[in-house]
Parts: structure tokens; sequence; C-alpha cells
């Protein structure tokens, strides 16, 4: 106890005790948390009330890895896609690049291409990165491109270790610390992809092997980075749940017990469990300064965490969007779908077609007194897509006037109002459609289609 340094904490400015090192504990058998983790059961969430602090770093970003991870879900995009979408994101994250990196394949001449040409556009954020193999050739391909950062797989759960390495703790831990030394020995950063830590002995393996990596940062006076890759979805963010499910602890453990700075902390969430956003934006308040997002989710199995909700998470929890430029979103939104062929689904928040769209008739009667009632906040100012009003029996004049005005974004002096032949005339048809037995709200097909057919009948273009 008396060996032990006391400092101040910067966070709470309060004294705090240095706690003891924590060695690896190498295992003969893997411990892979069968009490937790049965397979023919659904995995548990346990508790044992321990509660860590609450600790915001002072600055807080995005990263994004729509063309790794999100790539590995889905046919390649083209290099020309890839360089458009880089521009969509520089604009979405805004001068203070809030958006801070983008990783890249390097494997194929068509990943490569793109990364040259994203380095031409000269932009500072997002910063370019790479993900590769751990070898000495990657890593020489890293630096020969003029890449500063790459990620690097470090499988850190016993299910990988023992299962797919086929290695004990302490083959892996040496394993990995030297393909980490080799690329510090080029002079680039690893990113370290602690893959699968939710299901990882914490205080066995990962922070005995972060302790290491911090060493070595020292040694070479290169920063080591730590993603925290909750590869399964497993994690929670309840207060007082048990390792390696807690996303809490494990910031908590990286932090104060492996001694890793929050600016080189890093959370890469799954939605397998529905809480890839929940935890990220956990793993902000708790310490990590970088959440990793893919647009719109796109990734392995059920996804990634949406970068669009952590724009809009990071608005909420600091007062502001320091920049970024949400209304891109709906850009990108609109180019995946007429430009890649990806439809985003109707209900996703912020960027399916029926977001802001209100179906109840008595909700939509509330929405065209006032927008504020059912309308999460000012769509139009936001993301360019004003509220809408789904057509029903329950619409009336008003309520097809409005949907017309709202989905052709008409100016004041074009709009239509409540007496116009138009309205008129597709609110008869609607009432037909009612009186035939209808009770389903009309689709955006069906109203175009008539819209269109009216116009024509009555002389508007």
């Amino acid at each position: 106890m008396e060996d032990r340094k006391v400092y101040l904490d910067k966070h709470s400015n309060l004294l705090q005790l240095e706690e003891h090192m924590y060695p690896l504990v190498d295992i003969e058998k893997p411990n892979i948390f069968r009490n937790l983790f049965r397979y023919d059961e659904i995995p548990k969430i346990a508790f044992n009330d321990r509660i860590v602090p609450h600790s915001m770093p002072d600055e807080i970003w995005i990263t994004d890895t729509t063309f790794r991870d999100g790539q590995q879900s889905r046919a390649p995009y083209s290099t020309k896609q890839i360089v458009e979408i880089y521009d969509y994101l520089h604009r979405l994250g805004g001068p203070n690049g809030k958006i801070r990196q983008c990783e890249f394949f390097l494997y194929s001449k068509k990943d490569r291409d793109a990364v040259y040409k994203c380095m031409e556009k000269g932009y500072d954020f997002p910063e370019i990165t790479s993900w590769i193999r751990a070898s000495k050739k990657d890593f020489q391909l890293v630096k020969d491109i003029g890449l500063k950062e790459t990620g690097i797989l470090v499988s850190c759960s016993d299910y990988h270790i023992f299962f797919k390495m086929k290695m004990t703790r302490l083959e892996a831990m040496n394993h990995y610390l030297s393909v980490v030394r080799e690329c510090l020995e080029t002079g680039i950063s690893p990113r370290c992809h602690l893959e699968d830590i939710t299901r990882a002995d914490i205080y066995g393996f990962v922070i005995p092997f972060c302790l290491e990596l911090m060493n070595l940062m020292n040694e070479y006076k290169i920063p080591v980075k730590i993603r925290v890759c909750d590869t399964m979805g497993y994690g929670v963010n309840y207060p007082g749940a048990v390792i390696p499910r807690s996303i809490p602890g494990i910031i908590y453990g990286l932090r104060i017990h492996a001694g890793v700075p929050s600016e080189l902390i890093e959370f890469h969430g799954h939605n397998d469990f529905y809480k890839a956003v929940s935890n990220s934006t956990t793993a902000w308040l708790y310490g990590a300064s970088g959440i990793n997002c893919s647009l719109f989710g796109i990734g392995e199995r059920t996804g990634n965490t949406p970068l669009e909700a952590m724009v809009f998470e990071y608005a909420q929890i600091r007062g502001t969007l320091d920049g970024m430029d949400t209304r891109v979103i709906t850009e990108l939104a609109e180019y995946y779908e007429k430009e890649i062929g990806y439809k985003v689904p109707a209900q996703t928040p912020f960027v399916g077609k029926n977001f802001n769209v209100t179906k109840a008739g008595i909700h939509a009667d509330g929405l065209l007194k006032n927008e504020e009632i059912y309308n999460i906040f000012d769509t139009d100012k936001f993301l360019n897509r004003p509220p809408l009003v789904a057509v029903s029996n329950t619409s009336g004049l008003a309520g097809i006037a409005h949907w017309i005005n709202t989905y052709f974004k008409l100016s004041e002096e074009k709009a239509v109002d409540k007496n116009s032949k138009l309205v008129k005339k597709v609110k008869e048809w609607v009432d037909a459609e009612y009186e035939n037995g209808r009770v389903t709200s009309l689709t955006d097909e069906e109203l175009l289609k008539v819209i269109h057919e009216t116009c024509q009948e009555v002389g508007v273009i």
C-alpha cells in the first residue's frame, strides 16, 4: 500500500490511489463465461452493482468504417462511389472535423485508387486510415501510400484465442506484441482492434495486454489506439452490470487500470441486440473519445452503429452540432438510393421515407395545427425534410393540400390550398377509395399517380 502512487485525476479533481498491476492470467483451458453465454440459452445479463463514474472526455468525435466493415457486408463500392461518399462525409463533419477518420481497405487496386483520389482532396478531415493484415509487407504498403495510422486485428476473447487461433493467452499476446512492434518500427501508428471484447477476460487478458501496448507506445513515442470491438453486440450500458458485458466497466478498466488515455480509446459496436447506439453513447460518457460507425448502420450481420444516429447523439449530449451539417445526411440517403441502389428501410430514424410522416388521423390533425406536437425537431431545418401527413380518410382537403405542398416543397407563392381544383379532385378519389372498403393509408406512389393524372385532367402542370 505504501508504495502505490497517489495522483490527481484531471476529470474528478480528486486524489486517486494507483491501482495494483494486472499480470496476464495464462490458463490451460479457455474461459468462455459459460455462466453468461450458454449457446443453447439466451445470453444472460448479470449484475454485481459495482458502479463506475462517468468520465466524459474533453473532446469526442466520430470515426467511419463505411469503406471497411460496411463494405464487408455488401457489394464493393466503386472507386467513384467511395470518393463521392468521402466528399459527403467531409461536408457532414464540418469545419471542426467531428467525423475524424475514415478507414479503407488497401488490398485491391480499386481500393488503393480510391485512397489516392481521396488523398488528392487535401482534406484534414476525415483523416484517411487503413485496415490491413498484420504483416510487414502490409505495414510497408501503408507507409508507401503515406498513411499515418492503420488498424490491426487483435482478437481478445478465449473463443478466438483458443478456438480460432489455437493459441494460449501468452502465445497470443506475444504474437500481437511482435506484430505491433513491427508496425511501430515502420513509423506507423497502430490501431489495435480488440475483437470480441465483450466475451473476453478483461482483467486476465485485456488489461495486461493493453498495459504492454502502452509500454510500447512510450518506448516508440508513437500513439497506439485501442478499438473496443463489441463484435457480437453483447455489450450493455446498464449501471452495475458485470464485465465482460458492461461497456462502462470496460472503458473504466482501460482508462484507470491500463492507463489508456481517452483520446486513444474508440468504441466499435454491433447491433445484434439493438444496443449499438446506446452502447456507443455510453462509451462516450464513460471515457472513450471516438465512436466508430458506418453510414446507415450497414455492416456485418445486423450492422454497425449508424453514423447518422451518433451525429444526433453528439448534439444531444453536447448541446451543439459543433459545425456538423446534418442536411448532408438526407443527401447521402438520396445518393445511396439513386446512385448505389440501396433502399433505406422506410422506418429508419432520420433517413427512412416514413421517419417523420404522421399517418394516424388524430395525429395528423395535431400536426397540421402545430408541427411541434408530432415532429421530433425542426426536420426541415436540420434535414431538409419537413414533416408529412399521410393521406387517409381523415385527412380532409387541408391534409391533402399539406401533403402536396410539403412533398413537392412548393414555395408559398406556388403552394396549393384546399380550394384548388387539384386538391378537390384528389379528395374525390381518396373518398372513393375508402367508400370501397379501404382501411389503410395511401402510399406515396398511389398519390403521385393520381396527382399526375389529375394535373393532366385539370390542366395543372
